[in-house]
């Protein structure tokens, strides 16, 4: 297991150094999961070579049990927040407008990207 979230941590790694050394308009842990994908999905085509069968081989456990744990990664947003009551107060009908309004123009985007796909494919 140690060896496994070695890994994550370490793709995460490199995903930061890209996008540092390149300013990426991505964000740099984006960019670890999408190379640790990439070794998984390798992984899985080709099958486990000796060198990285060790670190591949429980990686999904070993995020099956990051994800059971989750929660508690909101306890520091959460913090942040009471910390920055004074902002939130002061700026809290901008913010609640803000997300309001984008949540609608995701929607009305999602459902624009789904017809014009639909009419593409011949399905209405």
């Amino acid at each position: 297991m140690l060896e496994s979230l070695g890994l994550i941590l370490v793709c995460q790694l490199v995903g930061e150094v890209v996008v540092r050394h390149f300013a990426a308009p991505a964000p740099g842990p984006v960019l670890g999961m999408a190379l640790l994908f990439v070794f998984l999905a390798l992984r899985d085509r080709y099958g486990v070579s000796a060198w990285v069968g060790g670190y591949f081989q429980h990686v999904e456990s070993t995020g099956k049990g990051l994800l059971a744990h989750l929660s508690l990664m909101f306890v520091p947003a959460g913090v942040g927040l009471v910390k920055n009551m004074s902002v939130l107060s002061a700026q809290g009908v901008g913010l609640f407008v803000a997300l309001f309004v984008s949540t609608i123009i995701t929607l009305l985007v999602s459902v624009a990207a789904f017809r014009v796909v639909s009419r593409l494919l011949g399905e209405t």
